[in-house]
């Protein structure tokens, strides 16, 4: 009598004897079928009213085979969805020679707005169908945030690319923008007595200072300090951007007072409090890198915390300057490239840097700001004290992209209206902290009133608003430094 084989022993042999190149092939015309099923075709536009939906099942099953493939496999489905079912561009041409040829011989204006209305609705990729149809389905939503995360990680590491794929992503983001607008949102705060799941996810989030532990968790929900988070509507209880705030007296200047190990603060006195100070703001979602939530975090806060403290007056940042430490290496390696030597320092400062170090080449300038333990000789944090904060008011207040702040973190509050308002040195002793930007922090205030002028300002002239503290710093740059 035969043994029966069990089928994934089968399965197993039948591939085992199978040629590598076959199963390959036998997987691209599955995932091809998968796509072919799961992306439903633009209907002609008489009937795009009529159409009538695609099968929940077909979003499911493309749901569950995408999560089913990980690495190279996956990669391969965003990049044949976006190249093989973008737009049509035989249509768009088309419809666009009709648009050209309605303005031409000046017909009635409804005939060229249908024109151009038709012309609207072929420029629609087909794969938009597809996330229209995945973001109704429950948990939807959901995945479709977690397929826009590894198009955005697989363009950062080049696993997927072209511009097929760049366009998708951007879809994508547009349709995340609307779905993710502030009337879906909820205004959660965090407190010791959250879901220990939501506590654990703000800790997992915290890009900017990381929790060390339970009792900093505590800490930083506890008395004199706030945490709040965005939540969708369709995605319950999920932060999805997490802002922390202090609760102090005045402008905090260091962090290490804000997040430092120490017991849990007393009481609260609310005659003390008479600023906010924004010190982290995290996205816990990539595949809602771009999405604006960020801006209409902090307003709502601020709402809350007038109706919470009205005596809360002065609302201000205590923000990182990533990039700054990359940058001022990068100027002094291209200084030296072409001037043989560094004009970023007086001839003072590198005097008194030699007396310390030995030398003041810019091999050794490099050395230091790669290496952290400058930090341990109050000679050299001394010596550099002032080049630093002056190099560091230009990269921020000068250095621009497109006319506006290159540090992104400084684009970000300067777009929301906020004034540059105070360098603090050593305000971020931290390895992290003094890799990124030499120990340096930076306050971005916000006069409540002026936001919306600055904002204008900002966006429209790219003017930076900033204070006389910055602005002096720059001055001293344009006199003492040459780039």
């Amino acid at each position: 009598m035969s043994r029966l084989v069990p089928h994934s022993r089968l399965l197993l042999r039948q591939s085992q004897a199978v040629p590598r190149g076959l199963l390959r092939a036998a997987s691209d015309v599955g995932m091809e079928e998968l796509l072919s099923r799961s992306v439903p075709p633009l209907p002609p536009y008489e009937t795009k009213e009529k159409a009538p939906p695609p099968a929940e099942l077909r979003g499911a099953e493309f749901m569950r085979y995408y999560r089913g493939l990980a690495g190279p496999p996956r990669a391969e489905l965003l990049a044949r969805l976006a190249r093989d079912f973008g737009v049509d561009h035989g249509r768009v041409a088309e419809f666009s020679a009709k648009v050209l040829q309605a303005r031409e011989q000046q017909r009635e204006l409804g005939a060229l707005l249908q024109a151009e209305d038709r012309l609207r609705y072929y420029l629609n990729p087909r794969y938009r169908g597809l996330f229209q149809h995945l973001g109704r389905l429950e948990g939807g939503l959901r995945f479709l945030v977690e397929l826009r995360g590894d198009l955005v990680e697989g363009l950062a590491s080049k696993e997927v690319d072209g511009p097929h794929v760049k366009e998708m992503s951007g879809v994508l983001k547009n349709m995340l923008s609307e779905w993710f607008s502030t009337g879906f949102l909820n205004l959660e705060r965090v407190t010791w007595q959250s879901p220990c799941e939501v506590l654990q996810k703000i800790s997992d989030s915290e890009a900017v200072h990381p929790v060390r532990n339970w009792v900093d968790m505590k800490r930083r929900v506890g008395s004199y300090r706030r945490c709040y988070f965005f939540s969708h509507c369709a995605i319950p209880g999920e932060p999805l951007i997490v802002l922390h705030v202090a609760l102090t007296s005045d402008i905090s200047s260091s962090i290490q007072a804000i997040v430092k190990e120490v017991e849990p603060l007393e009481t609260e006195d609310t005659d003390k409090i008479t600023t906010a100070i924004f010190y982290s703001i995290s996205l816990t979602q990539q595949g809602l890198q771009g999405v604006e939530l960020g801006t209409y975090l902090i307003k709502r806060v601020v709402k809350e915390l007038q109706k919470e403290l009205p005596q809360i007056k002065t609302f201000s940042t205590l923000s990182p300057i990533p990039g700054f430490t990359k940058w001022l290496v990068g100027l002094l390696s291209s200084q030296t490239k072409e001037l043989e030597k560094n004009e970023l320092f007086t001839e003072s400062e590198r005097q008194e840097l030699s007396q310390v170090t030995g030398d003041c080449t810019t091999d050794t300038l490099k050395k230091l700001l790669n290496n952290n333990e400058w930090v341990r000789s109050e000679k050299l944090v001394q010596a550099l004290h002032l080049p630093l904060m002056r190099l560091c008011a230009w990269y921020l207040y000068g250095e621009k992209h497109r006319g506006y702040a290159l540090n992104p973190v400084a684009n970000f509050h300067l777009q929301n209206g906020s004034v540059l308002w105070r360098i603090n040195w050593m305000a971020d002793t931290s390895p992290r902290g003094i890799a990124a930007a030499c120990g340096m922090m930076v306050n971005y205030r916000y006069f409540l009133e002026d936001t919306a002028t600055n904002s204008a300002a900002y966006l429209g002239t790219k003017a930076i608003k900033a204070s006389e503290q910055v602005l002096s710093l720059v001055s001293q740059f344009q006199q003492n430094s040459k780039l």
